[in-house]
This record gives C-alpha cells, sequence and structure tokens, in this order.
C-alpha cells in the first residue's frame, strides 16, 4: 500500500445526482445531504463557491479554514508561471562546443547542452506545434490505463543531435557534457519520486513494457527509449491469468560509464502487456548518454580525449526551441503532471527571482510577490512545494486566486488548460452521463497515507477547484475540499472523490440564491 498519494485525482467511474434526487433542493441542501454520508461523520469539509458576474458567494462553508488541497496546489504553480512569464515563452535547450572545428570536421574540445529547464523533452511535441498528452499521464505508471505519448521519447534529443552534423562536426575529440547550473538536480518530488532537475528527457522516466509470455516464462521486457544508460537482469516470472501482479526491483548497480543495471524479479500475470517505469536517478548522465548515442547514430564520433576547460569560450551549434509556455500549463494541469509542477518554482527561481543560489525559495518568493501585488491575501495560502505535497490553503483564497484569473487577458489559455468534466485529462471518466459533463473546468486532487491500525487509508486530502459554467449561463469559481476520511484502502479515494464530483455537477444546475 502507498503512504502517499498526492499526485492525481483518483479516476472516478460511477457517479450520480443521487444528492438532488434526495431532496429536490438547493445546491446548499445538495452538499448537506452529500455530507451527511456515514463516511463523511469524521471528516472536514470546506467550500466557496462564488458567480463572477456579481462576485458574491453563491455558497460558503469553513472557507477560511486550511485544508490539504493535493494537486489543486497545481493552480497556483501553473497560473503563477504564467503570470510571470507568460504564455508565449519559449524554452531553447542549445549545444554549444568548445574549441575549433578544422577543415575535416574534428571539433578540438568539447559538446555542452546547456539545461533551459525545459520539461517537455519528449514525444510530445507535435508537427503543428502543440503538446501531446495522455489522460493517465505514464509517469502514473501504478495506475491502471498509464500511457505513453506515441512517438520518439528522443525526438527533441535527435533534433539537437541532426544539428549539430549539420554544423560540420564529424568528430569530437573531447566529451558531451551536460550543463545543469540553473538550478540543482538531485531532489525527488513528493508525488512519484522523479528527480526534479533542469534537464528533463521523457520525464525523467525510461518507460519498460512488460509483455508476459507462457505460464512460468519470463515475460519480454522493453524499454523506450532504448539506451545504454539503463541494462535490465529479467528475473520476472509470468503467473496465472487473474494472478497479483508483483515487480519489485532488487538491485540497481551503477557502472563507472554512469549506466545502471538493474535486476528485476517477481510475477505478472499472462495477458496484456503492463507499463511500468524506471524513474531515472541522475538526469544529467541520461541525458549525456542518449545525446551522445544520438550524435553516434549520425556518424558523429565521441573520442572523450580532449581536455578543453568548460570555461573556454563557446559557440552555438544546436538550439532545440519549445512549444509556447501555453503548452505546458495545459499538459501539466491536464494530467497534473507532478514534476513539471515540482520543477516550476525552481524554474522561477533562476528566471525571474532575485536569489539564485536558492532557486525554490527564490521561486516561492516571486510567487509571493505576485499573490500579493494581485491583491490577494496571502495569509490564506501556505506552499513549500509546486504539485501540492506540501501546501495548504483556504477555500476562500483558491477562489479569491481563480476571480484574479478570470480576470486576466490570457484566461482563455488558463480556463483551457484545466481537465473537462467527463471529457480529458483527471476528469475524463468523471460524470461523463451528467448534464455538467463538458460544463466544469477544475484541477483535482488527492493526498493520502496508510492507516495500518485499522488496515486503510486515511485520505487526509481531497479536493477539486476551478470554473463551473452552469446551465443558466452564469460561470461560478469554486474551490471544495473533504479532509480525512478513513476507509477501504481500496475504494475510499473514490468514493470521496464521488462526493466531490457529486457536488461539482450540482453546481451546474442546482437553484442557488444569487
Amino acid at each position: 500500500m502507498n503512504r502517499r498519494i498526492n499526485h492525481v485525482f483518483v479516476a472516478i467511474c460511477a457517479l450520480s445526482m443521487s444528492a438532488l434526487a434526495e431532496n429536490g433542493g438547493t445546491l446548499e441542501q445538495g452538499i448537506r445531504a452529500i455530507l451527511g454520508r456515514p463516511e463523511f461523520r469524521h471528516a472536514r469539509f470546506g467550500a466557496e463557491f462564488r458567480a463572477l458576474d456579481t462576485g458574491q458567494p453563491i455558497f460558503r462553508m469553513n472557507e477560511q479554514q486550511f485544508f490539504v488541497p493535493g494537486s489543486t496546489t497545481k493552480l497556483l504553480t501553473e497560473g503563477t508561471a504564467l503570470s510571470l512569464l507568460g504564455p508565449d515563452y519559449r524554452f531553447h535547450t542549445r549545444v554549444f562546443r568548445t574549441g575549433s572545428v578544422d577543415a575535416n570536421g574534428m571539433l578540438k574540445g568539447n559538446l555542452i547542452l546547456v539545461a533551459s529547464g525545459d520539461p517537455n523533452l519528449s514525444n510530445r511535441l507535435q508537427p503543428d506545434g502543440t503538446l501531446a498528452f495522455q489522460n493517465i499521464d505514464h509517469s502514473y505508471d501504478s495506475m491502471p490505463g498509464s500511457a505513453v505519448v506515441p512517438g520518439d521519447p528522443l525526438a527533441a534529443i535527435r533534433d539537437l543531435a541532426a544539428q549539430v552534423a549539420k554544423a560540420g562536426i564529424k568528430r569530437v575529440d573531447g566529451r558531451v557534457i551536460v550543463d545543469v547550473s540553473l538550478f540543482p538536480q538531485g531532489v525527488r518530488e513528493l508525488g512519484t519520486g522523479v528527480v526534479i532537475s533542469p534537464i528533463i528527457v521523457n520525464d525523467n522516466v525510461i518507460d519498460l513494457a512488460i509483455a508476459p509470455g507462457a505460464e512460468g516464462s519470463a515475460p519480454q521486457i522493453k524499454t523506450s527509449p532504448e539506451t545504454a544508460y539503463l541494462r535490465i537482469t529479467n528475473q520476472v516470472k509470468t503467473g496465472a491469468a487473474g494472478s497479483k501482479f508483483g515487480i519489485r526491483i532488487v538491485s540497481d548497480v551503477p557502472a563507472s560509464d554512469g549506466s545502471h543495471t538493474v535486476t528485476v524479479s517477481g510475477t505478472v500475470p499472462a495477458g496484456p502487456s503492463i507499463h511500468r517505469t524506471y524513474r531515472v536517478p541522475e538526469p544529467s548522465v541520461f541525458a549525456q548518454t542518449v545525446l551522445t548515442e544520438a550524435l553516434k547514430e549520425l556518424g558523429v564520433a565521441i573520442t572523450g580525449n580532449a581536455n578543453s576547460s568548460n570555461s573556454e569560450q563557446r559557440t552555438e551549434v544546436a538550439d532545440h526551441v519549445s512549444a509556447p509556455f501555453r503548452e505546458e500549463v495545459k499538459v501539466t494541469l491536464k494530467v497534473s503532471q507532478n514534476l513539471h509542477a515540482s520543477m516550476t518554482p525552481y524554474l522561477l527561481g533562476a528566471t525571474v527571482g532575485t536569489d539564485h543560489d536558492h532557486p525554490l525559495q527564490s521561486g516561492f518568493d516571486a510567487e509571493h510577490k505576485f499573490l500579493q501585488g494581485a491583491g490577494l491575501d496571502v495569509s490564506g495560502a501556505s506552499q513549500s512545494d509546486g504539485a501540492g505535497g506540501d501546501a495548504f490553503y483556504t477555500p476562500a483564497f483558491m477562489v479569491e486566486f481563480l476571480v484574479y484569473m478570470s480576470k486576466q487577458p490570457f484566461f482563455s489559455v488558463f480556463y483551457s488548460a484545466l481537465p473537462t468534466l467527463g471529457k480529458d485529462g483527471t476528469l475524463w471518466d468523471i460524470q461523463q452521463q451528467s448534464p455538467a459533463a463538458g460544463f466544469v473546468h477544475a484541477k483535482t486532487g488527492t493526498y493520502g497515507t496508510a492507516d495500518l491500525l485499522n488496515k486503510s487509508l486515511m485520505v487526509t486530502g481531497k479536493g477539486i477547484a476551478g470554473y463551473i459554467d452552469r446551465k443558466d449561463g452564469r460561470r461560478l469559481a469554486f474551490a471544495a475540499y473533504i479532509n480525512m476520511v478513513d476507509g477501504d484502502p481500496e475504494t475510499i479515494a473514490h468514493r470521496v472523490g464521488d462526493a466531490l464530483g457529486e457536488i461539482a455537477a450540482l453546481a451546474y444546475d442546482a437553484p442557488i440564491e444569487h
């Protein structure tokens, strides 16, 4: 059992409009009917719903109390970044050479890839300049339905390699180096354990496709991307159809060249292929390896012989330009991408902050200044990471932030980046048959911890926040949180999510006073 669940709002497949059916009343009556269910007798609930046309609240309960928000935190993280960087901001991931290139294409120096914090050096970038996503992101490999975006995960790296070759470099009498000085790498984000770094190739994971064989035989394990960075010793066996999935890494041995030999053991049930990921321990070494391999595939030899200093004059030989930042906001909010959100305060600290020696604090200093400048009461907010593993908000503060964002010239970018009820992102399979489907755009969040005493799961935080386009044409900003619900670890998070999904759907057409 996972001790913490903070990455996404758990998928909910069966919601109902039972609260209105029970009483046929107003939004407030419907909410109170939901909260009267037995599973919520020890829980805390807080919410605020506000009409954007009048600025008046239409429902409030415990709106000034702090709640564990889970990944609704990403609204603050991405909204701040969108405001400070702008929707058209682009990352430039560049490769420089040190030393000269002779007439035969020999570079007597190094190639240096300078990380810019682009979180989408992957297969997400599409020919039309947009970023693709899967509703259940590959980083959440333990969730049923997790999938990779089709395409080459090294497309951006191959683009850089091709530019280097086009610059006339045929042989590098030196090394390939990855400069990650933008901000420190090495901290693992709190939700999935992926390493935060200014260089992010394939979300700093290697995807594993585990294809079961005949019962008792070893399944086939394919890696994507295929790279010498990871070698797998396969000790996994195929079990009977319907048996439990249970594999584990029994050893992870690094070599002197930075590659890893990983021994995997356990069993997988006979049947369809299973998706899992390997969290890359050193993103800079991973990037160095795959760029070196991409260069060699194009006939650029890397000898590693030169001893030139990285302080030598650098000459640009390649530049990979990202999609506009509005696309990154869309990916992070739609799928609740923890790594992207977790690195964003570091990025802000390194790019718009003033203390580059302490980029995380500098990033939050920039956010604090932004929120105060927006006229928000920051006493209703507490945040120490970008994804939601260490944050607290009052519903009133979250709604104030959403109201502020609704008045910005780039609001349509923020609004369209949110998951849509019953349609896409982390809300894709929620309330699909409800009249509210397609009319709620909101970020979701979940946080929980194991209750070993009762062999259960304590849902310490469950939330949903965003906008509702009501049947009567009015738009609401809302935030609703349920904290501290204990129950069956297989179902309780779903049940709490059911309740919040119902509440959001109720607000679509329930009678309101204003």
